[in-house]
């Protein structure tokens, strides 16, 4: 067994252990009198006797390695064995792992340094797999392994704790070791040779007292199946007792109190018990024996203090003892005199600000018991504030209206003081009565005025107006949803059980949406403004709606709720500063982010009882989203201890909702049938309940210290991750759809995004008021989120096209464009780009002459010609935009498709949904395209295909066997056309033309240009000829040179690195706009 290194000194351990092995760093030695013949004589008596009596490890580990240092007395003890294959098997270890290091260390306290951290790391990883637990002491830790060795228990057999005593065999006492656990009293004990070693089942146990006689003052005496044994000369004799009584009981009800037992989780599982849980069980029992409490309660706390005995008028010295239910006092001697105050009779607990430390504690029946000399009495208030809140009923001396007016009276007295309206002083005293809760009466007027709104109010007279007269009859996606969600928003309260409630509610939700459509409507908008109707007129709750979307929680109520996230990241933060126990229990963070999500975005309305939530929302007007963050730290501290226990997520969630579930509001003047939380059933009721205000007034005292600017501070830091995770997120998106697609890597996709997006971004770096902005909407479905303009593409087209050399390039790049461009919005989406990026990188020839093809022909193919003839086929921005958007004629069907598609234009009218089910379901079974449903392609487009086709091989090592191959393509399929126009009519129209083939055939590119110039004009008087795609391909294939132009590999992983270099440099060529 390792051993946490301790020090030994090896001049005086020489006479009790003989050296085995050594080397420069490490010791083998052996225990005197172990392994020798006679046991070592009268020496090898002495030290096993020595070992018995002092609890040495060497007892059951006779074998041990000791760590040294050259030129040093001092070792440190590392290793223990009981046997020598155990520690012949560390030594190995030692100088097959350790040994080796040591030599590279400059200095002994490296060297020695770098040996403790190995051995506790050991020591770690081995206590994983053992039931001696990390946090139990070291001493403990070799009991447990002697305990295991000298008895041969299982495994399993939990040891609880360990006393030295002597045990009396006869009238020689014996000194050894007793060792208590779930199941066994063992005891042994070895002096001169002789070895005594016991143990007793504590289900055998007949008789378990404390006894005391002449010779033995004070001893504990069992007995079990008929024999007598008695231990003695014990530390804590009556603790020892006690510990053993338990366990004895604990025995006892496993085989005779069955139903109990099992119903007991403490005694059902032997691994919960310890020590310190049993003493802890037997002062709970104590305490509720004493002051006949129920069964359940359990003791949580104990303080020493001074009682005020008004009758007799004097304070008695005693004990408060309090437990989930009451505050217990029991003076010194136990008779005196003592009180039980049950926390349902709690009406109020205050503290005084004098040296007396004193606790007054007021009940029903205008009574008050006065603690005084009470220690940390502060902390001790707020805790029993929050109880006294939680076990006290909705029944009070004083009436919940009574409590209103009060409220309105202190309000007026502070505004008296202070002020009234936007230039009110604001004071601590101002944030005290918000805490308690704004009174009925005052709270629209004071929402309006903490929010800001009612400068947005003034400042804008008759806006809302106008603006519900505008978004009257409105019919979009944001009316749809309101509709919808109209019964929805507090339905059990009678405000929304009318017509007139509702009227109002969608009236402020449409004319938001008609305000800022941008937002629109989101969830949760309709709970919080029906709310802001309660208290507030209906153009008030339009500006505080305006207050809260706007100002005091940005970016919340969109279809990403970025804002949100960022908070709830925040939320995450503040949980690993003020809460560590919570983090290192909980192993995913994420779980406070999926629990916290509607604290957020509904101010806590959505999960607590209404009259409590609106208490909430008061200090979130005040305070902001800093009153929102206190309060869920609040909730989760006061909830730590059965969120440590949770297994799993399901459980805290659970755990978290129950508590919900029980917040009240003993203050809250709302009529039962309206207040939620008075509509539990009994099953709730008899849990603990929590008042709201309590649980506001702890989250200021605990948390009050979270300034805004560090808010402001995580904020900023956590958006930046909070966007870069969602941008992540619909990159993997996207790539998975558009990978099935195409035959490009998820990595070369990867990079392939990464070029896309940065020409996007690229295009807006340096230009105030980019259009490209409005390309990304962020709401739209993950492909539709980054789109590019023609100018974008082509600059792309320039840097991974591995047809970019051409020099009507621009042209090629056009043309791609406006055949992805299918719906004819001048804008392509990551996946249109990709599929043509797919096709030239790896392609089939056939795939390639086809996109080749429809390049030519409408609707991607228009004329182009630049105005300035100096910059050849090179087009500016405004030619390359002016083509792209050119309108060209399609067939009547296409026409009727792209009619389809404009009908589902997002946000403009009522949605088809039988439209968008028959698109999705004609994308889910389209086939691949029929090469013989590609219309043919006329002269003129030919002509054109031609010179591309020209363009390409210029500069290619097979240029001219290329030319030939072409030329001899373009003859041969001007034969075909002629001999079957001849068949028709006996007049030929296409000789001139074929003789121009053949003669470009021979000739530079530059004479096959103005050939195929020439020649069209002196054919436009002949009938117009046309081929079909099944024509050309079919001649392409006959030639070797093209299938191998068309054909050859492309190093893609080399293209794509080379743009992403080459990307910005290129934008610093062209003319920034």
């Amino acid at each position: 067994m390792w051993l946490k290194p301790e020090e030994v000194l090896l001049k005086n351990a020489l006479k009790l252990w003989l050296m085995e092995r050594s080397n420069d760093y490490f010791v083998l030695q052996r225990r005197r009198g172990y392994e020798e013949e006679g046991g070592g004589g009268l020496t090898g008596l002495l030290v096993g006797t020595l070992d018995s009596v002092l609890d040495s490890t060497a007892k059951v580990a006779p074998f041990r390695i000791l760590h040294q240092t050259p030129d040093s007395q001092v070792y440190l003890s590392i290793a223990c064995g009981a046997n020598r294959e155990e520690i012949t098997k560390h030594w190995d270890w030692l100088e097959q792992n350790i040994m080796k290091t040591l030599s590279v260390f400059d200095s002994n306290e490296d060297i020695t340094n770098f040996v403790q951290g190995k051995i506790r790391g050991l020591i770690a990883e081995e206590g994983k797999h053992s039931f001696a637990k990390e946090d139990d002491p070291e001493k403990f830790r070799e009991a447990l392994l002697k305990f295991e060795k000298c008895f041969g228990l299982p495994e399993q057999e939990k040891l609880v704790t360990y006393y030295s005593c002597s045990y009396w065999k006869g009238r020689v006492p014996c000194q050894g070791w007793l060792y208590l656990s779930t199941n066994f009293l063992s005891f042994y004990s070895f002096l001169l040779g002789s070895e005594i070693k016991l143990i007793i089942s504590w289900d055998e146990v007949s008789k378990l007292e404390k006894t005391s006689n002449v010779i033995l003052t004070e001893s504990i005496h069992v007995c079990s199946q008929g024999e007598n044994h008695y231990f003695s000369m014990f530390l804590h004799i009556n603790k020892t007792y006690l510990l053993m009584e338990q366990l004895a009981n604990y025995a006892i009800r496993r085989l005779f109190d069955k139903e109990t037992f099992d119903n007991d989780p403490v005694l059902y599982n032997p691994l919960q018990i310890t020590k310190r849980g049993l003493e802890s069980r037997a002062h709970s029992e104590q305490f509720n024996a004493f002051f006949r409490l129920p069964k359940g309660e359990s003791l949580k706390e104990v303080h020493e203090c001074f009682l005020w005995v008004p009758f007799s008028h004097f304070n008695t010295h005693g004990k408060m003892c309090i437990s989930e239910n009451y505050i217990c006092f029991a003076s010194q001697d136990g008779n005196h005199c003592s009180v039980i105050i049950p926390l349902r009779e709690v009406l109020a607990i205050d503290k005084t600000n004098d040296s007396s430390k004193s606790v007054i504690i007021s009940i029903k029946g205008k009574t008050a018991f006065r603690f005084h000399e009470v220690k940390d009495f502060e902390q001790l208030v707020a805790k029993l504030r929050l109880r006294c809140g939680a076990a006290s009923t909705q029944y009070h001396d004083i009436s919940p209206e009574l409590k209103e007016k009060m409220k309105e009276q202190s309000w007026k007295i502070l505004f008296a003081e202070c002020g009234r309206g936007v230039s009110m002083f604001r004071t601590k005293k101002t944030r005290d009565l918000v805490v308690r809760g704004i009174p009925e009466t005052l709270r629209g007027e004071l929402w309006m005025l903490f929010s800001g709104a009612v400068n947005d109010m003034a400042t804008n007279p008759g806006y809302y107006a106008e603006v519900v007269e505008q978004s009257l009859g409105t019919s979009n996606l944001a009316t749809e949803e309101i509709e919808r969600d109209l019964r929805r928003s507090l339905p059990e309260h009678p405000a929304f059980q009318s017509d007139t409630g509702i009227s109002a509610l969608r009236r402020v939700l449409t004319a938001y949406a008609y305000r800022n459509p941008k937002i629109g409507y989101c969830q949760a908008m309709n709970i919080l403004t029906s709310v802001l109707l309660l208290y507030a007129k209906e153009e008030e709750a339009f500006w505080l709606l305006v207050a809260v979307c706007e100002r005091m929680l940005p970016d919340y109520f969109n279809r990403r709720i970025i804002g949100a996230l960022v908070d709830q990241a925040v939320f995450e933060e503040l949980i690993r500063d003020h809460l560590p126990q919570l983090t290192e229990h909980m192993t995913d963070m994420t779980f406070f982010s999926s629990v916290s999500l509607s604290w957020f975005l509904t101010l806590f309305i959505s999960v607590l009882p209404i009259e409590s939530a609106v208490n909430v929302v008061d200090c979130f007007f005040y305070d902001g989203i800093k009153s929102i963050l206190q309060l869920g730290l609040a909730i989760l501290d006061y909830n730590l201890d059965k969120l440590l226990t949770c297994k799993d997520d399901a459980e805290a969630v659970t755990a978290l909702n129950r508590f919900f579930d029980n917040v009240t509001n003993k203050d809250s003047p709302l009529p039962s049938n309206v207040q939620q939380g008075s509509n539990m059933s009994d099953e709730k009721t008899s849990l603990t309940r929590v008042d709201i205000t309590d649980l506001i007034r702890e989250s200021n005292e605990k948390y009050g210290n979270i300034r805004y600017e560090d808010i402001h501070s995580m904020r900023y830091r956590n958006r930046l991750y909070v966007i870069q995770t969602l941008e992540e997120t619909t990159k993997q998106n996207v790539l998975r759809v558009v990978s099935q697609d195409v035959n490009l890597s998820l990595r070369e996709l990867d990079e392939l995004y990464v070029i896309f997006k940065k020409e996007l971004f690229l295009s807006c770096y340096w230009c105030l008021g980019c259009p490209v902005l409005k390309h990304h909407d962020p709401s739209l479905p993950y492909l539709e989120q980054y789109q590019i303009d023609c100018q974008q593409f082509r600059a792309l087209y320039h840097l991974l096209s591995p047809w970019a050399h051409s020099a009507n390039r621009d042209s090629l790049a056009l043309w791609t464009f406006r055949l992805l461009d299918e719906n004819s919005d001048c804008l392509i989406n990551f996946k249109e780009f990709s599929s043509a990026i797919d096709i030239m990188y790896n392609g089939s020839f056939t795939e390639k002459i086809k996109l080749l093809f429809k390049m030519h022909i409408p609707p991607a193919y228009t004329e182009v010609k630049s105005k300035d003839a100096s910059k050849g086929d090179e087009l500016s921005k405004e030619e390359l935009l002016y083509f792209s958007q050119l309108h060209v004629s399609k067939p009547a069907n296409e026409k009727e498709a792209e009619s389809a598609k404009h009908s589902l234009e997002k946000g403009k009218g009522k949605i088809d949904i039988q439209a968008y089910l028959s698109q999705w379901q004609d994308e889910l079974f389209k086939k691949e395209e029929n090469i013989k449903d590609l219309p043919r392609m006329n002269q003129s487009q030919f002509i054109q295909f031609s010179k591309t086709l020209y363009n390409l091989f210029h500069e290619d090592p097979e240029e001219e066997s290329l030319y030939q191959a072409i030329a001899v393509v373009t003859s041969l399929l001007l034969r075909m056309e002629e001999v079957g126009r001849k068949l028709h009519s006996p007049t030929s129209s296409a000789k001139g033309f074929s003789d121009t083939v053949c003669a470009s055939g021979r000739s530079s590119e530059e004479k096959t240009g103005s050939h195929l110039e020439k020649d069209p004009s002196s054919l436009r008087e002949e009938p117009q000829w046309s081929f079909a795609f099944e024509q050309i391909l079919a001649s392409l294939l006959n030639e070797p040179a093209l299938v191998r132009f068309f054909e050859k590999p492309i190093d893609v992983k080399a293209t794509l690195e080379n743009a992403k270099t080459s990307q910005l440099r290129s934008r610093t060529k062209m003319q920034i706009p």
